[in-house]
């Protein structure tokens, strides 16, 4: 059973007004109303950081059928500003999970509403695009809910980074610890990989850790000079959430070290390594969120199924001119999902290859970022087939 049940609205800034029931938390929250594809890893996704500043719906239409786990959180503790449902499953049956998602949610303050159309919320969104919105339990005025969400900021110009990201440097030892991954296991003795936390999933760190790399986490605003001491290998930079053009000091940052040790990038790091060497980006109309969004390697001519997390992308004909070279392209829509650097030991892809939630496939990526480390060079079409046949023979 709820532990609300309360009467929740989810208005938008276009004046659409959803009324549905509330379960987990109680309030009023402002943020950008989006939509997640994927078909399980309610967990995973709520605890992305990479979601702070928005509200999330799910087009799968029962969710919490398996509880909440405590090995499958991506970060401390939820990071959303609401959660949208179709249905709210009432028990749910997992041998792992600590208490229901129902529980959970109260336990954190996160509002959810279910009982709502969530497929016509969704196809709004896929026409009109994300939009500003509001959760509340408190407001029953539909008028009143719909001019808050149209007085609440824009994701564009938002820097969220500032309130995800650490303040202090730390070290990360934890590796897979579930049958689930497929282990590389590698020994690299003395090699460091610094790991610029921009909210960045635990799944990431735990790839880091299984290509055999000492792991040093800082956050975006440390000084070049903490990264390139003697003992760095590599630099990773991380996802994250918010406009990646707001993040000024983690640009500045990766413009003082690009070219001067091999760097991969995930998601808003991919976003920010490409910012940082002069190209632009812009805000899709509704993002890639999901764990279905098809690929293309360039280099390969292979298509891998990918789990995605992003609203804005990098415009491909900037980042040719500043020495990028696409290497993955969206088979949806064909906005840039990777590039290598011409010339420097730098590659970036805008999907998580990390999964959790998602598809393996294109874990292989992590297997690139280590012989980078040894060649000092962006990884090839070959190396990426390479990685990708050792990937296949562990599975």
């Amino acid at each position: 059973m709820t532990r609300t049940g309360r009467l929740c609205l989810l208005a938008l800034e276009d004046g659409t007004v959803f009324s549905g029931t509330s379960f987990g938390g109680t309030g009023t929250r402002p943020g950008e109303v989006v939509f997640n594809t994927s078909m399980s890893g309610y967990q995973e996704v709520i605890t992305d950081p990479s979601y702070c500043g928005q509200i999330v719906t799910m087009t799968n239409p029962l969710i919490g059928n398996y509880g909440v786990a405590a090995e499958d959180v991506e970060s401390g503790h939820p990071q959303v500003f609401g959660f949208v449902i179709k249905e709210l499953a009432r028990r749910h049956s997992n041998f792992r999970a600590i208490m229901s998602l129902d529980e959970w949610l109260a336990q954190h303050n996160v509002i959810g509403i279910e009982g709502i159309d969530t497929r016509a919320l969704t196809r709004k969104l896929r026409v009109d695009g994300a939009m500003r919105g509001v959760i509340t339990t408190e407001i029953q005025d539909p008028a009143e809910a719909v001019r808050l969400a149209q007085a609440s900021p824009s994701m564009a110009g938002a820097d969220f980074v500032k309130d995800v990201c650490p303040t202090q440097e730390s070290l990360w030892t934890e590796g897979f610890t579930t049958e689930f991954n497929t282990a590389r296991k590698l020994v690299r003795p003395g090699r460091t990989v610094v790991a610029i936390d921009c909210g960045m999933k635990r799944n990431i760190l735990r790839h880091l850790v299984d290509i055999g790399a000492r792991v040093r986490v800082v956050p975006p605003t440390v000084s070049p000079a903490e990264i390139l001491d003697r003992d760095t290998g590599g630099v990773f930079v991380s996802n994250g959430p918010g406009d990646p053009a707001a993040v000024h000091y983690a640009i500045d940052l990766l413009k003082d070290i690009v070219g001067k040790t091999p760097i991969f990038g995930i998601c808003l790091g991919h976003q920010l390594l490409a910012l940082a060497m002069g190209a632009k980006s812009f805000k899709l109309r509704f993002g890639h969120r999901g764990a279905n969004q098809p690929v293309k390697n360039l280099g390969t001519q292979r298509v891998e199924i990918t789990a995605q997390n992003h609203g804005f992308a990098i415009d491909t004909v900037s980042l040719s001119r500043v020495g990028g070279e696409p290497t993955h392209i969206n088979l949806n829509d064909q906005t840039l999902e990777g590039f290598r650097h011409r010339d420097e030991p730098l590659f970036a892809v805008q999907y998580h290859p990390e999964a959790s939630p998602g598809p393996h496939d294109a874990s292989y990526l992590f297997d690139c970022f280590d012989q980078m480390m040894l060649t000092h060079r962006a990884p090839t079409a070959e190396d990426m087939a390479a990685a990708q046949a050792a990937l296949q023979k562990r599975v």
